[in-house]
């Protein structure tokens, strides 16, 4: 069991430095709105997690064959497409003295908590190579050992890994509100420029590969 803890306390380190599209977008909730709102924001990607490795663990066959085939070209376009829009409304998101004051002072109700959750979730959800690299952490969890993981073995191997990855976010999320103090309308109009070429470039990334997957 320690060599299991141990592998998954690895794999969730290495998860949590991978730079994905939600990374970019969890560092600028940090920065403008503050830790709560991070947090928020976060709670709805690792949920979104979660339901991406139930899903794959539930109809691992399934997802197996759907990497090979082709509706997972069908998801990427559509994933590609959000991501596209996502980043380009935020690229040209206008900044004005009013969302600086917000930074400095972000005045959030449970609604306000609410939406981000939601935002943190439907973001993950649209990224379609989420559940691929999950099933892929299923099976590296089965691999290196003699006998494949019981139920409750891979329960705390999956627990372990997402709770590395969130104390990593956190931390992530705790050092990014140190830059509020230096926040200006130039370095906002910078961040959303930053941000949205980041998803944009994650979508031209995900429609091209469908549209090679589909000519193979």
């Amino acid at each position: 069991m320690s060599e299991l803890l141990l592998k998954a306390i690895v794999t969730g380190l290495i998860l949590s430095v991978m730079l994905g599209p939600a990374f970019f977008v969890l560092l600028e909730t940090s920065i403008k709105k503050g830790i709560r709102a991070a947090l928020a924001f976060d709670a709805g990607v690792l949920i979104s997690d979660i339901i991406y490795i139930v899903i794959a663990y539930v109809f691992i066959q399934q997802v197996e064959e759907l990497s090979r085939g082709g509706d997972n070209a069908l998801i990427r376009a559509i994933g590609g497409a959000l991501f596209l829009v996502y980043g380009y409304v935020t690229f040209f998101k206008k900044v004005g003295t009013i969302e600086i004051k917000r930074t400095r002072k972000f005045s959030s109700g449970s609604k306000d908590y609410w939406i981000l959750f939601i935002k943190g979730l439907l973001l993950n959800l649209a990224n379609p190579l989420v559940i691929f690299y999950w099933f892929s952490v299923m099976a590296l969890g089965h691999s290196g050992t003699a006998n494949p993981l019981s139920g409750f073995e891979m329960f705390v191997y999956l627990l372990v890994i997402l709770f590395t990855f969130f104390t990593i976010d956190v931390l992530k999320i705790v050092g990014a509100k140190q830059l509020r103090p230096f926040i200006t309308a130039k370095l906002l109009r910078s961040l959303n420029r930053i941000t949205g070429s980041i998803l944009m470039g994650f979508g031209v990334f995900l429609v091209i590969n469908s549209i090679v997957m589909w000519l193979r």
